[in-house]
């Protein structure tokens, strides 16, 4: 059953107010200096080379990019390594083509597919749950059968509700479908970009992940927000002052991260 979506204030323009109106940072000059300097260091990341390509591209999205495989691929990804939710989403089309398939098929035949992403059960019945709900709601649209596509017409607070709607579609599952498959403009928060942001400055030491991602798409300039938060991403993933650091703020220590100098900033301000 879908969840009723929660509902957040919002301004004029429809997008959700900050929570730290009065928190300086980050400036936009700040998320350009961050983002070049991690782009000197670490060039573009290859993994997420595709997806800007196809942000770049004008014309209709190739059938390995629908909204709904998104949404899939990004679920399979929960608690587990990307090449780790890659192979379940390879093994789970393998087994079942298509996403009738998906909804027809055994529980037992769907977690034995998608087993190597871990949480098997839990994310088998969300998947399930989650066709169940789009074959309910009747998205099967000019006979492309179950799909979201629809959702590409639509501004982004609604996709929010939307997608919010779904159990274990979280905050920063629906964040990862609207950069990566919808070509919007958004700023998801996984631990990397938490950990690194607070350790920054640009989020308050008291920020949650929720109000991190609030403050963060009201500050970050929507032009910097794909690029910068593929690359923090992967900074978080190599850095290994940052991993060893984690929400402590970057001393001294870190001489060799780049992060060091708009630490040190932050402090002294």
């Amino acid at each position: 059953m879908p969840r009723k979506p929660v509902s957040k204030p919002k301004n004029q323009c429809g997008k959700t107010q900050d929570p730290y109106p009065h928190f300086g940072a980050p400036t936009p000059e700040q998320c350009r200096s961050v983002r070049d300097s991690l782009l000197s260091l670490h060039g573009f990341p290859a993994e997420f080379a595709e997806f800007r390509r196809s942000r770049l591209e004008s014309g209709p999205q190739s059938e390995s990019q629908s909204v709904l495989d998104g949404l899939v691929i990004t679920l399979l990804s929960q608690n587990t390594t990307d090449a780790n939710s890659r192979k379940a989403f390879q093994r789970l089309k393998s087994a079942f083509p298509t996403w009738n398939e998906v909804l027809d098929a055994e529980s037992d035949a769907l977690e034995d597919a998608i087993r190597c992403g871990g949480l098997a059960r839990t994310k088998a019945a969300r998947i399930k749950a989650l066709l169940q709900t789009l074959k309910l709601k009747g998205n099967n649209k000019n006979g492309l059968g179950l799909c979201l596509e629809y959702l590409r017409d639509l501004p982004v607070h609604t996709v929010k509700a939307e997608l919010s709607q779904f159990k274990g579609i979280g905050p920063k599952t629906v964040a990862c479908v609207l950069m990566f498959y919808l070509h919007k403009d958004d700023f998801p928060v996984d631990t990397h970009v938490f950990q690194i942001t607070k350790a920054i400055g640009w989020i308050p030491r008291t920020a949650t992940r929720e109000t991190a991602y609030l403050h963060l798409n009201n500050t970050i300039p929507n032009e910097l927000k794909f690029d910068l938060n593929c690359l923090l991403v992967t900074h978080g993933k190599l850095c290994r002052s940052c991993k060893q650091q984690h929400n402590k703020s970057l001393d001294n220590s870190s001489a060799l991260c780049p992060l060091l100098a708009y630490a040190n900033v932050n402090k002294q301000e």
